[in-house]
């Protein structure tokens, strides 16, 4: 799940995703070896030294990063019990990819609308995106704990949701960067683990509070609980460096005549549109296997619980063997897990259980390279409107994800062995795409890192 981030913050998060076009920087981020370097800025920026890299002010920046990515990214990893529940309940008798239009519209507008938001964090204040993104978050919460028809849930959740989901995840992660360099991936990946903790934490109060006091008043709760982090996110987040009203990302489809950027960003398209399948359908494939439903909504949260390290470590892992060996490592790791696993479960409740766990972790390490994937292809100075024209485009595979499996869940008439096919087809091909991107780019010695 992946976003485009502006001003020259390095994002760790799946969905985390970077606008460096702010900086007129003088030397790749990404040299030849692969490895992720300190950006150094000309002589009119501020050298790598002059970044505070901690302090108590810092720290506190990057927990007001973590509270807002509670909400934001939190919810996206709860889509799958929020789809699970509303199919058995609000829309009981709506085919499974209707259902998921509502919340990969949620995924959509997350991810297109960080190329907009850029600017606007870049020439304004911080609170003047968080504030509304907060109060819209908020609303779209309490909204959807009264919805009941599929017209409310979808205004609701997926679009009010996700636009203000973009409004507080994309300028928390850019804040950590005005405050960090040398030591920017480690502070953005301890916030970027929020993604994972919402999405234990969330589908376990809709677990244990959903039968007790229903579904209105849990979502009201989770609604106060994403409050609460909102709150402390407006007080802890600030801007370090002066506001630029000059900078700014944009989309620059002419790029996609670059055959290294071209399949780059095919290989990126395909990784969002498969992830989000079994994180959407994981808790509905319990239910259908003879899972106790609170048990199937627990596997969806030890799936985010597995997430959580592999948001973290990505950096570290693809600076020792280079981004490009290490996404082709975790897709084909994904899609065997998808065949091995998930395919044979069948009924095995812990073969189930062990999959959503061992996919969690891979797949979070998949999401978090892919902007560094495009910073691997493109000079610097590009870096902006290239990753923004890569993740509008794979916008829409968020946005077209999940009701595709959904169309083919219902074709083979409820049978999920179609859909997990489906799925680890897709990171079959992402990891084709990436195969042939690093021949193009480097070669076929694969002692090189990149």
């Amino acid at each position: 799940m992946s976003l485009s981030i502006p001003t020259d913050a390095i994002a760790s998060e799946p969905n985390a995703h970077v606008d460096m076009s702010t900086k007129p920087y003088t030397e790749s981020s990404y040299p030849r070896n692969g490895r992720m370097e300190s950006l150094r800025y000309n002589d009119n920026d501020e050298d790598e030294s002059d970044y505070p890299e901690g302090g108590a002010t810092a720290w506190l920046v990057v927990l007001g990063a973590w509270c807002a990515m509670i909400p934001s990214m939190g919810l996206l990893n709860t889509v799958g019990v929020l789809q699970a529940w509303v199919s058995e309940h609000q829309l009981h008798g709506y085919s499974e990819s209707n259902i998921g239009w509502i919340f990969s519209a949620y995924a959509f507008f997350l991810y297109i609308g960080g190329a907009q938001v850029g600017p606007i964090f870049d020439a304004h204040d911080i609170r003047v995106l968080i504030v509304p993104g907060s109060i819209g978050i908020v609303a779209a919460i309490m909204c959807m704990s009264i919805s009941t028809e599929y017209y409310q849930l979808l205004l609701s959740f997926g679009v009010l949701g996700g636009s203000s989901a973009c409004l507080l995840f994309t300028p928390a992660v850019s804040a950590v960067g005005h405050w960090f360099c040398k030591r920017r991936a480690l502070a953005i990946g301890i916030a970027c683990t929020a993604g994972g903790v919402g999405g234990v934490i969330f589908p376990l109060l809709i677990l244990y509070l959903a039968p007790i006091i229903g579904f209105p008043w849990t979502m009201r709760i989770v609604g106060f609980v994403c409050l609460f982090m909102c709150i402390v996110a407006c007080l802890l987040l600030r801007k370090r460096l002066p506001h630029n009203k000059h900078a700014g990302a944009s989309i620059d489809l002419k790029a996609l005549k670059h055959a290294k950027y071209a399949l780059t960003t095919l290989a990126v398209f395909l990784v969002e549109f498969a992830v989000f399948v079994p994180y959407s359908f994981i808790s509905l494939y319990a239910i259908h296997a003879g899972v106790d439903q609170q048990k199937a909504y627990l596997i969806s949260a030890l799936l985010n619980v597995g997430a959580i390290p592999g948001r973290a470590l990505p950096g570290y892992v693809a600076d020792r063997f280079g981004v490009f060996n290490t996404m082709l490592a975790t897709s084909l790791t994904c899609a065997t897990l998808i065949f091995a696993l998930w395919l044979t479960a069948a009924r095995n409740e812990a073969a189930i259980t062990a999959f959503a766990i061992v996919f969690g972790f891979w797949s979070g390490t998949a999401i978090s390279l892919t902007p560094v994937c495009v910073g691997a292809v493109c000079r610097i100075e590009d870096y902006g409107k290239r990753n923004g024209t890569t993740f509008s485009i794979a916008s829409f595979a968020a946005l077209i994800g999940i009701p595709a499996a959904g169309g083919v869940l219902e074709a083979n008439g409820g049978n999920y062995n179609g859909l997990i096919i489906f799925a680890g087809a897709l990171y079959l091909a992402a990891f084709a795409v990436f195969l042939v991107t690093r021949i193009v780019g480097w070669g076929r010695d694969w002692k090189t890192m990149c």
